[in-house]
């Protein structure tokens, strides 16, 4: 009895040993899984597009006549609409840079608080701009600046004079795609286009024009 006893413990030890070989051998031998790629988590923001927007503006003009003891505020209010042109590309996993244009029919306008009769128009508005972007996939947030120049119009009850500022504009805003080559886009912006004289027939009118601008558009990607 105690020999049969001791032979089956000698067998399951050896069946033992030789199925923690063969499961180590399993374990040693099995392959590493193959990566197939590497997902790409950016939001596709680079190419070319093209635009539409519309918004609200307010501004300021003021009368910078030398002879004014203080300057002669009048303020601006009205809506925009306008297109946009520009290129984005990536230039690391999370930063996209680009370029953009816009042109803008403005009806903002205002009288001044000083001298009734006398009224403003800004006619049309444009930039050329510098972006710069945090990829968040859908989201694309970003900051702007650059060149910007305006037209805009005079109007002292008997004459009517025009002139062409420019100056900067800088601001922020938020693309947002909503599917594969379209993406809105939501932006606010600060523009300072500097003093133009104004060529009335009594005397040139000095002016400098300022605005701020809350915009909604479209873009579309090629």
């Amino acid at each position: 009895m105690k020999h049969i006893t001791l032979t089956l413990l000698a067998g399951v030890a050896t069946f033992g040993f030789a199925s923690a070989g063969q499961a180590a051998d399993l374990i040693i031998n099995e392959p590493a899984p193959i990566v197939q790629g590497v997902v790409d988590s950016t939001g596709g923001w680079d190419g070319v597009y093209i635009g539409a927007f519309a918004g609200y503006g307010w501004g300021t003009v003021t009368d910078d006549t030398p002879l004014l003891f203080t300057d002669v505020d009048t303020d601006l209010t009205g809506w925009q609409i306008g297109a946009t042109v520009g290129a984005n590309f990536t230039v690391s996993e999370a930063i996209v840079a680009g370029i953009a244009a816009d042109l803008a029919w403005n009806n903002l306008s205002g009288e001044d608080t000083a001298v009734p009769g006398i009224t403003y128009d800004a006619n049309w508005s444009g930039s050329i701009r510098g972006r710069l972007g945090f990829d968040g996939g859908a989201f694309l947030p970003y900051v702007t600046a650059g060149l910007a120049f305006a037209n805009a119009t005079v109007n002292d009850g008997t004459d009517t004079a025009d002139a062409t500022h420019i100056g900067w504009t800088a601001g922020a805003g938020v693309e947002i795609a909503v599917a594969d080559n379209v993406s809105l886009d939501l932006q606010y912006r600060y523009t300072d286009y500097g003093s133009q004289d104004y060529d009335l027939p009594t005397a040139p009118l000095p002016l400098s024009l300022t605005s701020h601008a809350v915009t909604a558009g479209v873009n579309f990607k090629f």
